[in-house]
């Protein structure tokens, strides 16, 4: 099938092979980077991992408890730690009384860290060197990012300069990064949704393939056997497969394909939701029964939804963008993360769902994230209600919508956008900043460990930093600067990618320069192309 975008250049692949390269050395600073345990959950995380790598199985959600070799372990000196080996056998692989909430997920993660944790032979490594190994599982995870999000905007925009800039976007959210790069199940999540939007939109623009179909139903269900936080990709799916283009016409063909979609993505990963309905009779049960039990609110009191709404949102924002630790701690400038946010939501809402060419796939992208929105939202405020605690309101909850994000937003950018000029322009500063907040994440959070959050670099951070770091600080700072080199020549070069002739500049889609339709649906999936 013919892709509907201008054939891919050489300056172009080298550009987006350029930022996925940088990203990785990202994702590996800030594996180095962050105190041991201190990621989000990160404790609870690897200590799942730990009880399964030492054939401890997987108890009922609330049953579970940390380690206390875990306990030990996040100490203030982890580089003068005794082994992982040495601690388990001390405490005779005990457990505290410490609930850890992550049996309430599927075991699915934990069954491929421990496996890392065997390959890399965790009982003779200090506890924040066997760390860093989960932490490198999770950055291989989320490292095709930036290369899919390029490949999305590109089948939808069929412009090459907005797809490097969908790749450059990436790196616009260091909280990604940082949670890529962290022991955590979501970063598979965060993969898998991914290439579930990429086929999902490669389905709406055209591509009818029997095997596209079953790569994206493939995608879908590995994507929900690891959280559920994948679940709202399950009407996202069915959304997209019934309102994409057919060769043959009708709404019978369209509805009988989305159901062998998502019969087959079910059978690869809905066992664990259908065990969860069958042995607890919920989707999902808490494992913070046992933490957070039910609480009424004062007599005379009850929920407050503006409270509700004002935490809500301004958690989802900075937890979004940046806000670093195990405690969310280290929190980026709210100048940066409500600009962002604001210019985002902003450019969707005013130029992401005009009536014009890319309109049907603009809103089946919005369909995921208003899903999570949705979902989140209900599950907060009945835990609001049942406990007077407002939480489960991370942004990070939003990741497997990222590339959806991205796509709307290059769809809304290049309608705000006409002029050829305007959109270089646009290009080169967006690609910029991007590159920017992606080192600057990284010397803020280096500067609120080090350097009494001040973002500087001095001899006594730099003794601070070694002291938590399994990897020497000479070479994390080689990799800082060569990293901020390669992301500035991968933007001049971006900056001076010219359209292609067959780029037609259109606003999101295969449409002239003024937008109007150039052919028909069905004259489209004829030719393979899509009026995207």
């Amino acid at each position: 099938m013919t892709d509907p975008a201008p054939p891919v250049r050489r300056r172009e692949w080298v550009v987006v092979a350029a930022v996925t390269a940088t990203f990785g050395l990202l994702l590996v600073l800030w594996a180095a980077l962050v105190p041991t345990f201190q990621a989000p959950d990160e404790r609870a995380h690897f200590d799942a991992a730990v009880h399964v790598a030492i054939g401890d199985g997987w108890p009922d959600p609330g049953d579970l408890r940390v380690l206390d070799a875990v306990q030990q372990a996040s100490g203030p000196r982890p580089d003068s730690a005794p082994t992982m080996g040495e601690l388990l056998r001390s405490t005779g692989a005990s457990s505290s009384d410490t609930v850890d909430q992550m049996t309430q997920h599927p075991p699915t993660y934990y069954l491929v860290a421990a496996g890392v944790l065997h390959l890399v032979d965790f009982e003779s490594l200090r506890p924040h060197v066997a760390l860093l190994a989960v932490r490198l599982l999770g950055a291989l995870f989320v490292l095709p990012l930036p290369a899919l999000a390029w490949a999305t905007v590109r089948r939808v925009t069929r412009s090459p300069r907005a797809a490097l800039v969908g790749a450059f976007a990436v790196l616009a959210v260091p909280e990604l990064a940082s949670i890529g790069a962290s022991a955590s199940n979501d970063a598979p999540v965060v993969l898998f949704a991914a290439t579930t939007v990429w086929l999902a939109v490669r389905v709406m623009t055209g591509d009818d393939r029997v095997r596209t179909a079953l790569a994206l139903a493939l995608s879908l269900g590995v994507a929900i056997v690891w959280k559920g936080t994948a679940l709202p990709l399950i009407p996202f799916v069915a959304v997209a497969v019934l309102v994409a283009p057919m060769r043959r016409a009708g709404v019978l063909p369209r509805a009988v394909r989305a159901l062998w979609v998502l019969a087959l993505a079910a059978a690869v990963g809905a066992w664990w939701w259908v065990r969860n309905l069958l042995v607890f009779h919920t989707l999902q049960p808490s494992g913070f029964s046992a933490i957070r039990p039910p609480k009424p609110f004062p007599t005379g009191t009850g929920p407050d939804p503006a409270a509700f709404a004002d935490v809500s949102w301004s958690t989802i924002a900075r937890t979004f963008w940046g806000s670093f630790g195990g405690r969310a701690q280290w929190i980026l400038s709210p100048v940066v993360f409500e600009t962002a946010t604001v210019l985002g939501l902003g450019a969707l809402l005013v130029w992401g769902f005009r009536r014009a060419p890319g309109l049907r796939v603009a809103i089946t992208l919005a369909v995921l994230p208003a899903t999570i929105f949705v979902l989140q939202t209900a599950n907060a405020w009945g835990s609001y209600r049942a406990t007077t605690f407002i939480g489960a309101t991370q942004g990070r909850y939003y990741f497997p919508a990222l590339l959806a994000f991205i796509a709307l937003s290059a769809i809304a950018w290049r309608r705000a956008v006409q002029t050829d000029r305007g959109r270089r322009r646009f290009a080169v500063v967006v690609a910029a900043l991007s590159a920017a907040m992606a080192v600057y994440g990284l010397l803020f959070t280096y500067g609120s460990i080090a350097e009494h959050s001040r973002i500087r670099v001095t001899p006594l951070g730099l003794d601070v930093l070694a002291t938590s770091s399994p990897v020497p600080v000479p070479v994390m700072v080689v990799g800082w600067l060569v990293a901020a080199v390669v992301l500035a020549a991968a933007v001049v070069v971006a900056a001076t990618l010219r359209p292609s002739v067959d780029d037609p500049l259109g606003t999101a889609g295969a449409g002239t320069e003024t937008g109007t339709e150039t052919e028909t649906e069905t004259e489209t999936v004829h030719r393979g192309g899509a009026t995207a």
